[in-house]
Formats: C-alpha cells, structure tokens, sequence
C-alpha cells in the first residue's frame, strides 16, 4: 500500500501526457495561425525578382534624386488622397493598391488633382490593410514610391 504523498507510476503517467496535451495544443495554435495569417507569396519567382534587383536599385535612386514625395492616405468613403511635396505642376499620378497578403485582388489607381499638391483617386480601396504603389510622372521624370495605407 502506498502512502499519502508517494511519486507513483500513476503521477509520472499524468505529467507525461499533461506535457505532451501542451505542446501538441501549442503546435497546433501556431499552425493555425500561421494558415490564417499567411495567403500569399512575397515574389511569384525569386531568380526573376533577383534579377531586376539592381534595375529597382537604380530606380529608387532616381526617384530620391528628384526629391519629390507623396503621401497617400484613406478618406471616409474609401477615396485614396495623395499629398505631395516639390512636384512640379502638370504631373499625372497613376498607382495600384495591392493586398500585401492576396486576400483581395489589386485595384488599379487614377488619380486627379483636388486643390494645390493633393491628388484624389476615381476608385475607392476596401477597408484593411494595403500595400499602395505610386507613379508620378512629368514630361521625361518619373518617381516611384511605395507606402502602406490602413
């Protein structure tokens, strides 16, 4: 007969299963969040995306060298409005909003001029999360610049 407070077969078998219910349940917590989170790749082709690298190195530097900035942000009915800043007059802005994760397919962006340095788009972009990707362009100069909006 065993006594009160004995470690016993029993205990061990019970801590032993108890451990393993937690790390089976933490995996599969992870697991799950990690598929709900996760819907999309960062590039279709990583050699393609290698080999454009430096041509997107070049083009970031041009578009600093202008020093032209734009800033875009969501109005209350879904509109996008870019701010800019030292953009010459006369330029064209054209964009597209992207889903950073695939869950909504992209949205082709127009723009049009709404009052000194602030662009509005014809389209309206869903609530969420969204990668915005911005071209400005003036006569032979071109900026490209891309910003989250939330």
């Amino acid at each position: 007969m065993a006594r009160p407070n004995t470690f016993t077969g029993k205990h061990m078998a019970a801590i032993f299963v108890g451990g393993f219910a937690v790390v089976i349940a933490v995996n599969l917590l992870m697991a799950s969040l990690a598929v709900r989170s996760f819907h999309g790749t960062v590039v279709d082709n990583s050699y393609v995306a290698s080999q454009n690298y430096n041509g997107w190195l070049r083009q970031a530097a041009a578009s600093k060298a202008l020093g032209w900035q734009a800033v875009p942000h969501r109005r209350a009915d879904g509109r996008v409005v870019v701010e800019t800043l030292a953009v010459p007059a006369g330029a064209g802005i054209t964009g597209t909003a992207a889903h950073p994760l695939g869950l909504r397919a992209d949205t082709p962006l127009t723009f049009v001029p709404d009052g000194h340095a602030q662009w509005v788009s014809n389209e309206t972009v869903a609530p969420g999360r969204w990668q915005v990707r911005l071209a400005i362009r003036v006569g032979n100069e071109a900026w490209a610049g891309e910003a989250e909006l939330r």
